[in-house]
């Protein structure tokens, strides 16, 4: 589908949507009065990125067998997500800039060979 789209309307599309999730998050938090200084955003996403390995761990049986599906993990990933936007929001990070910025980081690393970080 977006294939034949323009480049240029394809980012435009895409930075619209980020916009409109990170505003969705914004609304709900001053809504719901949670919004807090970045430190505290931050323990909720590690927080929450803890509650994710719990449920990788419990998927495979602490490592004893292959994934098995479970439904508690679109929870927690969406939990974490909430999280990160709820960070991002509070230090005025633009996502989709910050997400074009790592991709172009990424592009480099691997035009050297490798994704690792040793080829910056």
């Amino acid at each position: 589908m977006f294939s034949r789209m323009p480049q240029s309307f394809y980012n435009n599309e895409r930075r619209e949507k980020m916009r409109k999730i990170q505003e969705k998050i914004k609304k709900f938090i001053a809504t719901n009065n949670l919004k807090h200084k970045p430190e505290m955003h931050m323990l909720d996403l590690v927080s929450e990125v803890g509650e994710i390995s719990k449920e990788l761990l419990k998927m495979t049986d602490y490592g004893n067998r292959s994934i098995k599906f479970n439904e508690e993990i679109s929870l927690e990933l969406g939990d974490a997500l909430f999280s990160l936007i709820a960070l991002a929001n509070s230090l005025n990070v633009d996502l989709e800039t910050a997400l074009d910025m790592v991709l172009k980081k990424y592009e480099k690393r691997l035009a050297k060979g490798s994704a690792s970080s040793e080829n910056d």
